[in-house]
């Protein structure tokens, strides 16, 4: 395998395996591949290990002696010690089934791969994510990432969004802006408990697997996310947003069965669709967006919202 990791700095890949054949595999390709390997064999002790080291990678088995794969990344991605942008793989049996496999994934697994089959594919997966792990890492101590869900902050949005309307701008591009406030079923997010924060987790992670690659996610409020679409005007901006918001009820559905708290989404969005010929500010496009969530123009049954002008500033009447 010749896709190694950069030498300044192992990443660190922590392996949750209680069987001693597949450890010793995985650790061996991960060891000879410039990582540095934590080897824990209980779901608990993975935990516990994954809060102090803070690993680039975790990946863990589908069975183990205390608690299932599929529980275990479930509590690792609603784990507010350790980093949304940490990437978790579960390795499934050859057997697996699709609802397997989707079971994980709705857990917040990253990746589902079958040991021993694959390890160049194992590898570029688990590199790719571990770079753009790395990348966040950096973009938050540059202070643009917020620490509690890994996505951008506002001024992290705030930058985004120039660069993307400079390029709009460049190639008479639409550009639009969504911001979304997830109000949490318990009472709303101004106290969040435990369960309250799982909940929030939960909705980010939907949130990012909804989204388009080339959509920018930030982070404005407690439980209000920012948006940034390229190449996307009012027609694309409402079912952006439908297909999001589709995402958040559909992804809440089975924590609501289990008793944790659902999400009730609201919307509000501004899009113009020739940055070439009506140029906006970018923080106007993302200030527009929010005041839109509160007193926009009502679409889609009161949900989602649109900018309007005169809802802020209204026009002054004629005198007959």
């Amino acid at each position: 395998m010749t896709d190694h990791m950069p030498p300044d700095g192992l990443p660190l890949a922590l392996l949750v395996e209680d069987r001693e054949e597949r450890m010793h595999w995985l650790a061996h390709l991960f060891e000879t591949s410039g990582y540095a390997v934590l080897r824990e064999r209980t779901a608990r002790h993975a935990r516990e290990r994954a809060r102090a080291a803070q690993p680039d990678l975790i990946l863990t088995a589908a069975d183990l002696p205390d608690m299932s794969g599929i529980e275990l990344c479930r509590a690792l991605c609603t784990d507010a010690q350790i980093p949304s942008s940490t990437p978790v793989f579960i390795a499934l049996p050859e057997s697996e089934s699709r609802e397997q496999r989707l079971a994980a994934l709705r857990a917040g697994a990253w990746e589902c791969i079958t040991p021993p089959h694959d390890p160049d594919e194992i590898l570029l997966k688990a590199n790719a994510y571990v770079r753009a792990k790395r990348a966040a890492d950096r973009m938050r101590i540059e202070g643009l990432i917020d620490a509690q869900t890994g996505l951008y902050n506002r001024q992290g949005l705030a930058r985004r969004a120039r660069e993307l309307a400079s390029q709009a701008v460049r190639d008479h591009g639409a550009l639009t802006c969504l911001v979304l406030a997830l109000d949490l079923e318990i009472g709303g997010p101004a106290a969040l408990d435990d369960s309250a924060t799982g909940a929030l987790t939960r909705g980010v992670h939907l949130l990012q697997a909804a989204a388009r690659r080339s959509d920018v996610i930030g982070r404005l409020g407690t439980a209000e996310f920012a948006v940034l679409a390229p190449g996307t005007d009012a027609i694309g901006a409402r079912r952006l947003a439908e297909r999001l918001a589709g995402s958040l009820e559909v992804g809440t559905t089975d924590a609501v069965a289990l008793g944790l708290p659902g999400v009730r989404v609201r919307c509000g969005y501004e899009a113009v669709a020739n940055m070439g010929y009506a140029p906006i500010e970018p923080t106007e496009l993302l200030l527009r967006a929010a005041a839109a969530l509160r007193t926009g123009q009502a679409e889609g049954g009161g949900w989602l919202r649109r900018f309007e002008a005169a809802a802020i500033n209204p026009t002054p009447q004629a005198a007959s």
